[in-house]
Parts: structure tokens; sequence; C-alpha cells
């Protein structure tokens, strides 16, 4: 199977029913809901595009060059693709989840959450001190300090919807991480031994696994923010 293929099959569908099937309720989420979901994918692109070329030429990652069309950089055509389309499936998701009526946000303390999401960015420094913590060292470096960010700055707005945010975080994660492992096991791509800790789900390595779970993060927080900003909320 190829890259393309692969998200033709994984992330294609699931995004197209979720795009027909939401078309309307977006608007009653929030009117700029679909703006919201485009900014969402585009900043993705942006800020997941030097990290990974960064990865791949230190061989962290790898793909077949027979089942890629090409690459830009270091990168797989087709993995810009998928900084594009996972954005708008997890987006989509939350989306599907929230309610039409606003929930009231809590006085839950924001920077619990924040400190957590700061001490994985500190772990990861510490991680990136040794070859083989490399990997989960650049993902929790590079996530960290964002998802602090956002939860310093609305982690009320969030928490007021937990239960939404752990579904819309957690059914896109578990996905993903079947099917990562379903690409690994083709060996659409591979992740070095000599980069990771060694722990693994099977055959999905626990840094695959962080990766999925930090990235939706990223997408569930930030559409929060977007959509019920703090000053809105209040």
């Amino acid at each position: 199977m190829s890259y393309l293929a692969f998200l033709l099959v994984f992330i294609v569908p699931p995004l197209l029913v979720l795009a027909w099937t939401q078309r309307r309720r977006l608007r009653g989420i929030h009117p700029q809901a679909g703006l919201f979901l485009g900014l969402m994918a585009l900043i993705a692109l942006v800020y997941t595009t030097p990290w990974d070329n960064y990865l791949i030429w230190r061989g962290v990652w790898a793909y077949g060059s027979d089942r890629v069309m090409g690459t830009i950089g270091y990168v797989p055509v087709e993995e810009y693709l998928f900084f594009l389309l996972q954005p708008l499936l997890t987006g989509l998701w939350l989306c599907s989840l929230l309610p039409t009526v606003p929930s009231v946000a809590t006085n839950a303390s924001r920077w619990t959450g924040a400190l957590v999401y700061a001490a994985a960015a500190v772990a990861g420094g510490l991680l990136l001190t040794f070859e083989k913590g490399t990997y989960l060292g650049l993902i929790l470096a590079w996530a960290g300090p964002v998802l602090a960010l956002q939860w310093a700055y609305a982690g009320r707005e969030i928490w007021a919807r937990r239960r939404v945010f752990a579904l819309a975080v957690g059914l896109p994660t578990l996905y993903l991480w079947m099917a990562d492992a379903l690409a690994i096991h083709l060996e659409i791509w591979r992740i070095s031994p000599a980069h990771t800790l060694g722990p693994s789900l099977g055959v999905l390595p626990l840094e695959e696994a962080v990766f999925f779970l930090v990235t939706n993060l990223l997408v569930v927080q930030g559409m929060i923010l977007f959509l019920h900003p703090p000053a809105r909320a209040a």
C-alpha cells in the first residue's frame, strides 16, 4: 500500500462523512466554525513542517521511496496532506460532539493543566540528552509549550467541556493508533529503533502513540480556544 492509498482508505472517508453530516450543524456551533477549522489545518501545516523535516533529516523516521509520490524538502507530499487532513478530521469530530448551547466555564485552575504540559516539555528536553530519547523528546519539547499556553489561556473553558474534550481526543487517537500500526506493519513508513525508547503497543512504538495523542490534544484545545475564548465565555 502506498502512502496516498493509506490516506484514501483511512483518513479521507471518515473526513468526508463528518463534513457531510456536520455541514449544517457547524454554524450552530459558531458562525465561523468552518473558518476556524481551516485556520487550524493551516497552523498545523506551518508548525509541523520544519519539525517533521528535522525528524527525517535526523533519521528518526523514514519512508519507502516506492510508497510516496515525491518529497518537498525531506518530507513526502502525502505527509503534508496528512498535516492538513488530521486537524480537519479531529476538528469536525469535536464539532459533532459540542452542544450548540455554550457550556459555562468553571473556576477550575487553568494553571494546573498548564504546569503538567510545561513539565512534559521539560521532560522532553531531558530526553534529548541521549539518542534513544530523541523521538519522544522532540515530540514533548515541540508540543508541550503550545499545549501549556493553550491551557493557560483557556483551561477553564476546556475543563467546562471535559467530557466532550476527552471523547474528542480519545476516539481519533485510538483510530489513528490503529491506522498507524497497520501502516508500520505494511512498511509504508518505519521508525528508527536507535531513536526510540523501546516500549510499544504491538507494532506501534510508544512515541507514535504519544505523537497522535498530543497532536489531537493540540487540535481539540485549539478549536475550543477558537470557538469559546475566555472573553466570549465570560
